[in-house]
């Protein structure tokens, strides 16, 4: 421990001695009237260099007198005397700069030389190929642009400390190619879905992020204060009862790519903030849904790796076979073969049965079947899901927006969409009838006058939307963070936020 401790304060000491190094240079930069100049235009990315001309041979190259601007990040560089080579990164990737003393004028490679690694510079010349075979450019100008006054982490060894990573993520950016890769991907999923749901004539559209009410889903709402109106006002948990007065309003086919506030815990699968996407359709039930998710599933999967499977935690997920469909009660029947079905209607047995797995009940839960086989799924089930998965049939005791099951008013049109282990999507034949609803909104206001701070509101202009007719409507909500986590294998939900919620550090 004490060498460690040793080895950090000799860091840190030679961080403090390169950062007064560094505060020196721009001290003499700012005396040459040039120090952050903005008229450095360029006209080309590393990619699309290499893609275009990483092929060529010397020679061709040479005959074309390819001439270019690029820009970017010095992040590795080799002094040979009076020439030296620089790795430039800009957003696309790495390219080879060849910078010499007879090429650029008066003094301008001994000012170059003075540079430090991790300064934006601007560089334009001509195109070649090394005699490794390299495409580079002969620099026959560059130019400081931006002054970076503290060292990077070690260029060999990356950074690694993932609570670093996250508190500082522009770091974690610069220096570490599979962060970008993965940011690169969750703009490739965001894409995918908005390319899949408008060309299904589905409408983009924007819902409040600031609400009276909070609804939508079970959730404790974040609370601010609107100082004008003097009234207070919650983020949104969930823009769905929005979405769907919308669908009363006659816009059939809606879906909204959103932010959602959630003041819960956190964990590797939580974030208090986060992205889902939305949507809903008119005329379509719950099972009409499952079919479209198995649909866009593949079609994102296709979009973002380009394979129909891929390895998550070391678990190979095949994602074009038939996902399973069970109901809640099937899969725990399912699992525990011992169990039966008339186990799962006895609420002895029940009890029993989540003393003997080590589940604990709430008092608020042990006289209620529905809940208590809830409680077992979720704390039994869900994480032996792997594969795609469709769990459906929830009792309507936690469904109160889904329409009641023609089959058994108790369990609701509902379904879950498991892979991996963990929760993706939420979809539902919605409830609309406004007798109906309005009764669920009372439970829902008694259990929150009972101190449950998650049960909804009772929203009566949404129930007055109702009243006017909803079409029969299915809707579901898709967990973005979830879903890249997956796509990217990210075992962390902070590894695919750009910036996610932490604790405050110490001073």
């Amino acid at each position: 421990m004490l060498e460690h401790s040793d080895k950090q304060d000799q860091a840190t000491t030679h961080d403090n001695d390169q950062i007064h190094i560094r505060q020196k240079k721009l001290a003499e930069w700012r005396k040459t009237g040039e120090a952050y100049n903005n008229q450095f235009r360029r006209d080309a990315w590393a990619e699309d260099l290499q893609n275009q001309y990483g092929d060529l041979d010397r020679e061709a190259l040479a005959k074309r007198s390819i001439i270019v601007k690029v820009a970017g990040r010095m992040m590795m560089r080799r002094l040979m005397g009076k020439a030296s080579f620089v790795r430039l990164q800009d957003q696309s990737g790495l390219i080879q700069l060849y910078v010499c003393l007879q090429s650029l004028l008066e003094d301008h490679y001994e000012t170059f030389k003075s540079w430090d690694l991790g300064d934006i510079i601007g560089a334009e010349g001509q195109l070649f190929v090394t005699r490794t075979g390299e495409l580079s450019i002969h620099c026959h100008q560059i130019k400081l642009l931006s002054k970076c006054l503290h060292p990077l982490p070690d260029k060999f060894h990356g950074l690694h400390d993932h609570e670093l990573r996250y508190r500082q993520r522009y770091l974690d950016l610069l220096v570490n190619p599979s962060t970008r890769a993965i940011f690169a991907k969750r703009a490739k999923t965001i894409v995918a879905i908005r390319s899949f749901l408008t060309k299904r004539k589905f409408l983009e559209v924007e819902t409040p992020m600031m609400q009276v009410l909070p609804g939508g889903a079970l959730a404790k709402p974040f609370v601010t204060h609107h100082n004008a109106l003097d009234i207070p006002l919650y983020l949104r948990v969930a823009p769905e009862l929005y979405l769907k007065r919308l669908v009363v309003g006659g816009l059939e086919r809606v879906f909204e790519i959103n932010r959602n506030f959630r003041n819960e815990g956190i964990s590797t699968r939580h974030n208090p903030e986060f992205t889902m996407v939305e949507f809903y359709q008119a005329y379509t039930d719950y099972q009409d849904l499952m079919d479209l998710t198995e649909e866009l599933m593949r079609f994102i999967v296709a979009e973002v790796l380009g394979v129909q499977q891929f390895d998550y935690q070391g678990i190979c997920i095949d994602i074009q076979k038939p996902f399973a469909r069970l109901t809640m009660q099937e899969s725990i029947l399912h699992y525990y073969p011992d169990v039966t079905e008339q186990d799962l209607q006895s609420l002895d047995t029940l009890r029993a049965l989540a003393e003997r797995l080590q589940v604990p009940l709430d008092e608020s839960i042990r006289d209620d079947i529905y809940t208590i086989q809830v409680e077992l799924f979720e704390k039994k089930i869900e994480k032996q899901l792997q594969q795609p998965t469709f769990i459906t049939a929830y009792p309507v005791v936690v469904s109160p927006l889904a329409r009641r099951s023609d089959q058994d008013e108790q369990l609701s049109d509902r379904f879950e969409f498991f892979v991996a282990g963990q929760e993706i999507a939420n979809g539902f034949s919605e409830l609309n009838d406004p007798e109906d609803q309005a009764e669920r909104f009372r439970l829902q206001a008694l259990r929150k006058t009972a101190c449950d701070e998650e049960a909804m509101h009772y929203d009566a202009d949404y129930i007055t939307a109702l009243k006017y007719g909803m079409p029969p409507t299915a809707g579901e909500g898709i967990g973005i963070d979830r879903l890249v986590m997956l796509l990217t294998d990210s075992a962390n939900i902070r590894d695919v936020i750009l910036f996610p919620l932490l604790r405050q550090s110490s001073p």
